[in-house]
């Protein structure tokens, strides 16, 4: 099978489906339009898929031999973004864009569906093509899993198409890809008073901002040097008006690490230097710590595969090595589950205009990258089936 080939051959498919896609995006939980047009697709290439985690769905392409089961997952939601961007396809939904790329991820997802099944008689085993709602919301997956798409399943492969890479790369290195990220809020409560007369209150901002600053010594005073970690605070809210002391603030803040047993301290750390910070100014301090998605780590084998994949489509100059990034994904809760390898595809080109980041109201990609990612996703399945 010349995998290349055949992906070159669906390529217009490919970016028609990904422009309509595009033009019509869904946010978290709600992408009902957007599976019912993934179903009609399926169902013109007669490939089977239930519902899983609805509105999601899982499809399975049969190969001709007994063999293992590879699992290729696609997301599906949309962010709350406004598209800025000036083009044919731009979202017709006011407030919503596809301004993370997922509407590529679909479909190249689609268009290996259409290579695999035109193929299948050379395939020994089972693919699965996961189709998630809700990434956005890290909850999609839980929800997938909790549902049996993974029932089966011997590893999983998956693409995230992103600006920051220019097109021809790809990221498919083993070990932590993308950070965990973990959901704090804290309650400082002090006692009210008059403005004019903060001796006799116990004022919750100053002792909510002394939190804030005692806070940032947990990442260059607690952790190892060489630990890549994130304790930001991005609400904090107190007060009524400007001459009244407040006798209560709340602060919120995400965790972003790399490091298992970090997450495992982080908490406790968070609660100790809250509540003795609070002490010293006479204030109370309460945690509320929720542990949201883990880090996003690529197995050894699974990596060392995905990279002679990437030989095979592109070749060994486009292997590509980043720092692992401080954004999360709910990927990684499929691969706690079983072997799995997160890869990056560059999809930027200043020669067809400005570079944006992902949720930037410009976000856009140059959608030569598509037919890559379709070739990907298809060898690294054949890849393993056949090995």
């Amino acid at each position: 099978m010349d995998v290349k080939e055949l992906a070159k051959k669906h390529k217009q498919y490919v970016i028609d489906m990904r422009r309509e896609f595009h033009k019509h995006p869904e946010p978290s939980w709600q992408e009902k339009e957007t599976s019912k047009r993934i179903k009609r697709e399926l169902d013109a290439m007669g490939i089977p898929y239930r519902p899983v985690g609805d509105p999601g769905l899982v499809a399975t392409i049969e190969g001709a031999g007994k063999g293992k089961t590879v699992a290729l997952r696609a997301d599906m939601d949309a962010l709350e973004v406004t598209e800025a961007n000036d083009i044919d396809y731009k979202s017709q939904n006011e407030g919503i864009s596809h301004a993370c790329g997922h509407d590529a991820h679909m479909a190249m997802l689609l268009g290996a569906a259409k290579v695999l099944n035109e193929s299948k008689d050379q395939i020994n085993g089972t693919v699965k093509l996961i189709f998630q709602p809700a990434e956005e919301l890290v909850s999609g997956a839980v929800t997938m899993i909790k549902e049996g798409c993974l029932e089966g399943v011997d590893t999983i492969f998956g693409i995230h198409i992103v600006g920051f890479l220019p097109i021809g790369l790809i990221c498919a290195q083993e070990g932590p890809r993308l950070s965990s990220a973990d959901h704090f809020e804290i309650i400082v409560k002090g006692q009210g008073g008059h403005g004019g007369m903060p001796h006799q209150g116990v004022d919750a901002v100053v002792a909510g901002s002394a939190v804030v600053m005692n806070l940032q010594s947990i990442v260059s005073r607690e952790f190892d040097p060489s630990e890549s970690a994130v304790v930001s605070v991005g609400m904090f809210n107190a007060g009524t008006r400007n001459n009244v002391i407040a006798d209560t603030a709340r602060l919120e803040g995400t965790v972003r690490l790399f490091n298992k047993e970090l997450s495992a301290q982080i908490a406790g750390i968070i609660e100790r230097i809250a509540k003795n910070t609070a002490q010293s100014y006479r204030a109370e301090a309460e945690l509320k710590y929720t542990v949201g998605v883990p880090p996003t780590i690529n197995d050894p084998v699974c990596a060392r595969r995905a990279a002679e994949t990437v030989k095979k489509i592109v070749g060994p100059d486009a292997l590509f090595e980043v720092p692992p990034v401080t954004g999360a994904e709910d990927f990684a809760f499929y691969s706690e589950k079983v072997p799995g390898v997160f890869a990056f595809l560059g999809a930027g080109n200043e020669a067809k205009g400005p570079l944006f980041p992902q949720h930037h109201e410009n976000f856009n990609i140059d959608e030569d990258a598509l037919e890559t990612g379709t070739a990907l996703h298809v060898q690294y399945a054949l890849d393993f089936l056949n090995e």
